[in-house]
Protein backbone atom coordinates (compact mmCIF):
# COMPACT_ATOMS: atom_id res chain seq x y z
CA UNK A 1 0.00 0.00 0.00
CA UNK A 2 1.08 3.53 -0.77
CA UNK A 3 0.04 6.09 1.42
CA UNK A 4 -0.71 9.58 -0.51
CA UNK A 5 -0.02 12.70 1.64
CA UNK A 6 -1.45 14.96 -0.19
CA UNK A 7 -4.76 13.28 -0.88
CA UNK A 8 -4.54 12.91 3.02
CA UNK A 9 -3.94 16.69 3.15
CA UNK A 10 -6.52 17.67 1.14
CA UNK A 11 -9.09 15.32 3.00
CA UNK A 12 -8.36 17.06 6.27
CA UNK A 13 -8.60 20.42 4.75
CA UNK A 14 -11.81 19.57 3.08
CA UNK A 15 -13.00 18.13 6.32
CA UNK A 16 -11.98 21.17 8.61
CA UNK A 17 -13.81 23.90 5.86
CA UNK A 18 -17.08 21.67 6.33
CA UNK A 19 -17.13 22.10 10.09
CA UNK A 20 -15.76 25.59 9.80
CA UNK A 21 -18.82 26.48 7.39
CA UNK A 22 -21.11 24.35 9.14
CA UNK A 23 -20.17 26.42 12.62
CA UNK A 24 -20.01 30.05 11.07
CA UNK A 25 -23.23 29.88 9.00
CA UNK A 26 -25.25 27.47 11.45
CA UNK A 27 -28.41 30.09 11.98
CA UNK A 28 -29.07 29.27 8.25
CA UNK A 29 -27.89 26.01 7.75
CA UNK A 30 -29.66 24.43 11.01
CA UNK A 31 -33.59 25.89 9.50
CA UNK A 32 -32.37 24.63 6.03
CA UNK A 33 -31.96 21.18 7.85
CA UNK A 34 -35.09 20.77 9.90
CA UNK A 35 -36.76 22.17 6.76
CA UNK A 36 -35.41 19.16 4.84
CA UNK A 37 -36.63 16.56 7.32
CA UNK A 38 -39.97 18.42 7.47
CA UNK A 39 -40.60 18.46 4.10
CA UNK A 40 -39.81 14.37 3.45
CA UNK A 41 -42.18 13.53 6.30
CA UNK A 42 -45.18 16.46 4.68
CA UNK A 43 -44.26 15.06 1.26
CA UNK A 44 -46.36 11.58 0.92
CA UNK A 45 -49.36 14.41 2.10
CA UNK A 46 -48.32 17.02 -0.40
CA UNK A 47 -48.09 14.71 -2.97
CA UNK A 48 -51.73 12.82 -2.41
CA UNK A 49 -53.22 16.25 -2.40
CA UNK A 50 -51.60 17.03 -5.16
CA UNK A 51 -53.13 14.51 -7.08
CA UNK A 52 -56.95 16.09 -6.11
CA UNK A 53 -56.07 18.77 -8.18
CA UNK A 54 -55.53 21.41 -5.88
CA UNK A 55 -52.51 22.51 -7.51
CA UNK A 56 -48.46 22.53 -6.34
CA UNK A 57 -49.19 25.62 -4.09
CA UNK A 58 -52.12 24.64 -2.88
CA UNK A 59 -51.48 21.38 -1.64
CA UNK A 60 -47.96 22.58 0.09
CA UNK A 61 -50.33 25.52 1.87
CA UNK A 62 -52.52 23.03 3.19
CA UNK A 63 -50.03 20.19 4.22
CA UNK A 64 -48.29 23.35 6.22
CA UNK A 65 -51.68 24.81 7.37
CA UNK A 66 -52.74 21.48 8.87
CA UNK A 67 -49.37 20.99 10.51
CA UNK A 68 -48.99 24.35 11.71
CA UNK A 69 -52.42 24.18 13.46
CA UNK A 70 -51.24 20.85 15.06
CA UNK A 71 -48.23 22.53 16.56
CA UNK A 72 -50.23 24.84 17.92
CA UNK A 73 -53.01 22.50 19.59
CA UNK A 74 -49.17 21.04 21.14
CA UNK A 75 -48.30 23.96 22.59
CA UNK A 76 -51.34 24.90 24.06
CA UNK A 77 -51.99 22.09 25.91
CA UNK A 78 -48.06 22.29 26.94
CA UNK A 79 -49.27 26.05 28.00
CA UNK A 80 -52.12 24.99 29.57
CA UNK A 81 -50.07 22.27 32.08
CA UNK A 82 -47.64 24.74 32.92
CA UNK A 83 -49.51 27.47 34.09
CA UNK A 84 -51.78 24.60 35.94
CA UNK A 85 -48.40 23.89 37.80
CA UNK A 86 -47.05 27.35 38.19
CA UNK A 87 -48.69 27.09 41.84
CA UNK A 88 -47.07 24.20 42.52
CA UNK A 89 -43.68 24.86 41.39
CA UNK A 90 -43.60 27.89 43.24
CA UNK A 91 -44.29 25.34 46.40
CA UNK A 92 -41.14 23.54 45.69
CA UNK A 93 -39.11 26.57 44.86
CA UNK A 94 -39.85 27.45 48.86
CA UNK A 95 -39.58 23.58 49.46
CA UNK A 96 -36.33 23.22 47.85
CA UNK A 97 -35.36 26.18 49.68
CA UNK A 98 -36.09 25.37 53.01
CA UNK A 99 -34.00 21.82 52.64
CA UNK A 100 -31.14 23.94 51.44
CA UNK A 101 -31.64 26.34 54.63
CA UNK A 102 -32.13 23.48 57.18
CA UNK A 103 -28.74 21.85 55.77
CA UNK A 104 -26.65 24.88 55.80
CA UNK A 105 -27.88 25.23 59.05
CA UNK A 106 -27.13 21.51 60.49
CA UNK A 107 -23.77 21.77 58.79
CA UNK A 108 -22.65 24.82 60.74
CA UNK A 109 -23.72 23.61 63.66
CA UNK A 110 -21.29 21.33 63.75
CA UNK A 111 -18.58 22.95 62.18
CA UNK A 112 -19.32 26.36 62.80
CA UNK A 113 -17.60 27.60 59.78
CA UNK A 114 -20.19 30.67 59.87
CA UNK A 115 -20.51 31.49 62.96
CA UNK A 116 -23.98 32.61 64.45
CA UNK A 117 -26.33 33.47 61.73
CA UNK A 118 -30.03 33.99 61.47
CA UNK A 119 -31.84 30.84 59.84
CA UNK A 120 -35.13 33.38 59.01
CA UNK A 121 -32.58 35.97 57.38
CA UNK A 122 -30.54 33.06 55.15
CA UNK A 123 -34.42 31.81 54.13
CA UNK A 124 -35.10 35.29 53.05
CA UNK A 125 -32.43 36.11 51.38
CA UNK A 126 -32.06 33.10 49.49
CA UNK A 127 -35.60 33.45 48.27
CA UNK A 128 -34.55 36.86 47.10
CA UNK A 129 -31.65 35.65 45.34
CA UNK A 130 -34.55 33.56 43.28
CA UNK A 131 -36.88 36.19 42.31
CA UNK A 132 -33.93 37.73 41.20
CA UNK A 133 -32.89 35.12 39.07
CA UNK A 134 -35.99 33.80 38.01
CA UNK A 135 -36.47 37.60 36.28
CA UNK A 136 -33.68 37.36 34.82
CA UNK A 137 -34.50 34.21 33.60
CA UNK A 138 -38.20 35.56 32.85
CA UNK A 139 -36.49 38.12 30.32
CA UNK A 140 -34.22 35.40 28.74
CA UNK A 141 -37.04 33.45 28.07
CA UNK A 142 -38.65 36.13 26.72
CA UNK A 143 -35.93 36.54 24.04
CA UNK A 144 -35.35 33.20 23.57
CA UNK A 145 -39.19 32.11 22.61
CA UNK A 146 -39.18 35.26 20.42
CA UNK A 147 -36.03 33.80 18.42
CA UNK A 148 -37.54 30.01 18.50
CA UNK A 149 -40.71 31.63 16.99
CA UNK A 150 -38.45 33.69 14.00
CA UNK A 151 -36.73 30.32 13.73
CA UNK A 152 -40.18 28.04 13.32
CA UNK A 153 -41.70 30.75 11.05
CA UNK A 154 -37.93 30.54 8.75
CA UNK A 155 -38.44 26.59 9.00
CA UNK A 156 -41.77 26.84 7.81
CA UNK A 157 -40.95 28.82 4.68
CA UNK A 158 -37.88 26.87 3.98
CA UNK A 159 -40.33 23.90 4.02
CA UNK A 160 -43.16 25.42 1.57
CA UNK A 161 -39.85 26.06 -0.75
CA UNK A 162 -38.91 23.02 -0.57
CA UNK A 163 -42.14 21.35 -1.17
CA UNK A 164 -43.11 23.45 -4.10
CA UNK A 165 -40.10 23.31 -6.01
CA UNK A 166 -39.58 19.44 -5.11
CA UNK A 167 -39.42 18.26 -9.43
CA UNK A 168 -36.92 21.74 -9.49
CA UNK A 169 -34.33 20.85 -6.67
CA UNK A 170 -34.13 16.83 -8.41
CA UNK A 171 -33.54 17.91 -11.62
CA UNK A 172 -30.60 20.38 -10.78
CA UNK A 173 -29.16 17.89 -8.48
CA UNK A 174 -29.41 15.11 -11.58
CA UNK A 175 -27.04 17.12 -13.66
CA UNK A 176 -24.53 16.29 -11.20
CA UNK A 177 -24.33 12.17 -12.47
CA UNK A 178 -23.09 11.70 -15.78
CA UNK A 179 -26.29 10.73 -18.10
CA UNK A 180 -25.56 7.12 -17.79
CA UNK A 181 -25.78 7.29 -14.26
CA UNK A 182 -28.60 9.10 -13.63
CA UNK A 183 -31.24 6.20 -12.59
CA UNK A 184 -28.33 5.19 -9.99
CA UNK A 185 -28.43 8.55 -9.22
CA UNK A 186 -32.13 8.77 -8.62
CA UNK A 187 -32.02 5.86 -6.88
CA UNK A 188 -29.55 7.28 -4.30
CA UNK A 189 -31.63 10.43 -4.11
CA UNK A 190 -35.06 8.61 -3.27
CA UNK A 191 -33.17 6.51 -0.45
CA UNK A 192 -32.07 9.54 1.32
CA UNK A 193 -35.80 10.65 1.22
CA UNK A 194 -36.70 7.41 2.78
CA UNK A 195 -34.35 7.33 5.43
CA UNK A 196 -35.87 10.53 6.77
CA UNK A 197 -38.76 10.06 6.32
CA UNK A 198 -38.97 6.58 8.18
CA UNK A 199 -36.70 8.34 10.66
CA UNK A 200 -39.09 11.32 11.70
CA UNK A 201 -42.42 8.88 11.47
CA UNK A 202 -41.02 6.55 13.08
CA UNK A 203 -39.67 8.58 16.17
CA UNK A 204 -43.22 10.68 16.04
CA UNK A 205 -44.82 7.91 16.45
CA UNK A 206 -42.44 6.18 18.78
CA UNK A 207 -42.82 9.57 20.94
CA UNK A 208 -46.94 9.21 20.92
CA UNK A 209 -46.84 5.44 22.15
CA UNK A 210 -44.07 6.75 25.19
CA UNK A 211 -45.80 9.94 25.99
CA UNK A 212 -48.99 7.81 26.28
CA UNK A 213 -47.74 5.28 28.01
CA UNK A 214 -45.26 7.70 30.40
CA UNK A 215 -48.67 9.52 31.12
CA UNK A 216 -50.59 6.77 31.98
CA UNK A 217 -47.83 5.74 34.41
CA UNK A 218 -47.80 8.56 36.22
CA UNK A 219 -51.56 9.12 36.35
CA UNK A 220 -51.73 5.52 38.28
CA UNK A 221 -48.60 6.30 40.78
CA UNK A 222 -50.56 10.06 41.32
CA UNK A 223 -47.43 12.30 40.23
CA UNK A 224 -49.32 15.96 39.07
CA UNK A 225 -49.56 17.04 35.52
CA UNK A 226 -48.52 13.22 34.31
CA UNK A 227 -48.96 14.22 30.82
CA UNK A 228 -46.55 17.43 30.91
CA UNK A 229 -44.24 15.49 32.45
CA UNK A 230 -44.86 12.31 30.75
CA UNK A 231 -45.53 13.42 26.62
CA UNK A 232 -42.39 15.65 27.96
CA UNK A 233 -39.64 12.48 28.91
CA UNK A 234 -41.22 11.09 25.54
CA UNK A 235 -40.24 14.47 23.48
CA UNK A 236 -36.68 14.61 24.69
CA UNK A 237 -36.36 10.75 23.95
CA UNK A 238 -35.51 12.17 20.09
CA UNK A 239 -32.13 13.05 22.08
CA UNK A 240 -30.17 9.69 21.63
CA UNK A 241 -28.64 8.65 24.65
CA UNK A 242 -28.89 11.58 27.27
CA UNK A 243 -32.45 12.64 26.35
CA UNK A 244 -34.00 9.51 27.96
CA UNK A 245 -32.25 9.77 31.20
CA UNK A 246 -32.91 13.77 31.43
CA UNK A 247 -36.58 13.04 30.89
CA UNK A 248 -36.93 10.71 33.14
CA UNK A 249 -34.75 12.35 35.71
CA UNK A 250 -37.00 15.23 35.65
CA UNK A 251 -40.63 13.54 37.04
CA UNK A 252 -38.27 11.25 39.54
CA UNK A 253 -36.58 14.91 40.83
CA UNK A 254 -40.23 16.44 41.29
CA UNK A 255 -41.59 13.65 42.94
CA UNK A 256 -38.94 13.25 45.51
CA UNK A 257 -39.34 17.07 46.36
CA UNK A 258 -43.29 17.55 46.11
CA UNK A 259 -44.44 13.71 48.28
CA UNK A 260 -43.82 13.08 50.96
CA UNK A 261 -43.60 9.12 50.66
CA UNK A 262 -40.69 8.17 49.33
CA UNK A 263 -42.18 5.04 47.24
CA UNK A 264 -43.47 7.84 45.21
CA UNK A 265 -39.83 8.97 43.54
CA UNK A 266 -38.52 5.32 43.42
CA UNK A 267 -42.25 3.94 41.33
CA UNK A 268 -42.00 6.95 39.23
CA UNK A 269 -37.98 5.73 38.28
CA UNK A 270 -38.95 1.83 38.30
CA UNK A 271 -41.74 2.63 35.46
CA UNK A 272 -39.42 4.74 33.51
CA UNK A 273 -36.68 1.86 33.79
CA UNK A 274 -39.63 -0.65 32.69
CA UNK A 275 -40.86 1.55 29.64
CA UNK A 276 -37.54 2.48 28.55
CA UNK A 277 -36.65 -1.75 28.85
CA UNK A 278 -39.62 -2.35 26.51
CA UNK A 279 -38.66 0.58 24.24
CA UNK A 280 -35.40 -0.54 23.50
CA UNK A 281 -36.05 -3.87 22.97
CA UNK A 282 -39.28 -4.08 21.18
CA UNK A 283 -41.15 -0.41 20.09
CA UNK A 284 -37.72 1.02 18.45
CA UNK A 285 -36.71 -1.62 16.41
CA UNK A 286 -40.40 -2.61 15.18
CA UNK A 287 -41.32 1.32 14.86
CA UNK A 288 -38.16 2.76 13.73
CA UNK A 289 -36.44 -0.43 12.28
CA UNK A 290 -33.62 -0.29 10.47
CA UNK A 291 -34.42 3.10 8.94
CA UNK A 292 -31.12 4.71 10.45
CA UNK A 293 -29.08 1.78 10.40
CA UNK A 294 -26.06 3.30 12.36
CA UNK A 295 -23.36 1.70 14.41
CA UNK A 296 -23.43 2.91 17.75
CA UNK A 297 -19.95 4.40 17.79
CA UNK A 298 -20.91 6.43 14.61
CA UNK A 299 -24.36 7.34 16.66
CA UNK A 300 -22.30 8.23 19.77
CA UNK A 301 -19.98 10.49 17.73
CA UNK A 302 -22.63 12.14 15.48
CA UNK A 303 -24.20 13.09 18.79
CA UNK A 304 -20.94 14.37 20.24
CA UNK A 305 -20.02 16.36 17.03
CA UNK A 306 -23.38 17.89 16.50
CA UNK A 307 -23.68 19.02 20.09
CA UNK A 308 -20.16 20.65 19.87
CA UNK A 309 -21.15 22.12 16.12
CA UNK A 310 -24.89 23.32 16.27
CA UNK A 311 -25.84 22.36 19.97
CA UNK A 312 -29.20 20.87 20.93
CA UNK A 313 -30.24 21.05 17.40
CA UNK A 314 -27.05 19.30 16.07
CA UNK A 315 -28.21 16.36 19.01
CA UNK A 316 -31.30 15.97 16.70
CA UNK A 317 -30.37 15.85 13.41
CA UNK A 318 -26.30 14.45 13.01
CA UNK A 319 -28.21 10.94 13.36
CA UNK A 320 -30.22 10.86 10.93
CA UNK A 321 -27.98 12.86 8.60
CA UNK A 322 -25.15 10.57 9.45
CA UNK A 323 -27.94 7.49 7.84
CA UNK A 324 -27.97 9.99 4.89
CA UNK A 325 -24.57 10.02 4.32
CA UNK A 326 -24.09 6.83 4.59
CA UNK A 327 -26.40 5.89 1.45
CA UNK A 328 -24.43 8.81 -0.29
CA UNK A 329 -21.12 6.99 0.64
CA UNK A 330 -22.32 3.67 -0.13
CA UNK A 331 -23.10 4.81 -4.22
CA UNK A 332 -19.38 6.26 -4.13
CA UNK A 333 -16.10 3.92 -4.56
CA UNK A 334 -13.76 5.97 -2.92
CA UNK A 335 -16.52 6.40 -0.31
CA UNK A 336 -17.06 3.28 0.36
CA UNK A 337 -14.51 2.59 3.40
CA UNK A 338 -16.56 5.28 5.42
CA UNK A 339 -19.77 3.63 4.39
CA UNK A 340 -18.97 0.58 6.44
CA UNK A 341 -17.85 3.13 9.38
CA UNK A 342 -21.38 4.49 9.70
CA UNK A 343 -23.14 1.53 9.00
CA UNK A 344 -24.05 -1.01 10.91
CA UNK A 345 -23.96 -4.10 8.76
CA UNK A 346 -20.40 -5.11 9.09
CA UNK A 347 -20.59 -4.57 13.28
CA UNK A 348 -23.36 -7.59 13.93
CA UNK A 349 -22.87 -10.97 14.14
CA UNK A 350 -23.50 -12.76 11.10
CA UNK A 351 -23.25 -16.71 11.98
CA UNK A 352 -25.58 -18.08 9.54
CA UNK A 353 -23.54 -16.16 6.64
CA UNK A 354 -19.81 -17.12 4.88
CA UNK A 355 -17.28 -15.13 6.28
CA UNK A 356 -16.55 -11.94 3.98
CA UNK A 357 -12.77 -10.56 2.81
CA UNK A 358 -12.94 -8.45 5.71
CA UNK A 359 -13.70 -11.31 8.75
CA UNK A 360 -10.96 -13.63 6.63
CA UNK A 361 -8.50 -11.17 7.24
CA UNK A 362 -9.60 -10.18 10.58
CA UNK A 363 -9.45 -13.69 11.60
CA UNK A 364 -5.25 -13.83 10.62
CA UNK A 365 -5.01 -10.70 13.13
Amino acid sequence: MQLSFQHLFFTLAFAVLVVAIMVVAKSILIPLGLALLLAFILHPLHKRLKQKRIGNIGAAILVLLSFFLVLIGILTFFSTEILSLSDQLTDFGDKLMSIFTDSVVFVNENLSFLGNFDKDQLLEDGKAWIKDGAASLLGKTFSNTANILTGLFTVIIYTFLFLIYKEGLVSAFMRFAPEEKEPQFLKMLKKIQNVGQKYLSGMLTLILILGLANSTGLWIIGLDSPFLFGFLAATLSIIPYIGTTLGASIPVLYAFMSKDELWVPIAVAGMFWLIQVIESNFLSPKIVGNSVNVNAFAAILSLIIGASVWGVAGMVLFLPFAAMLKVICENYIPLQPLALLIGDDHFNDKSDSSPSWIDKILGRI
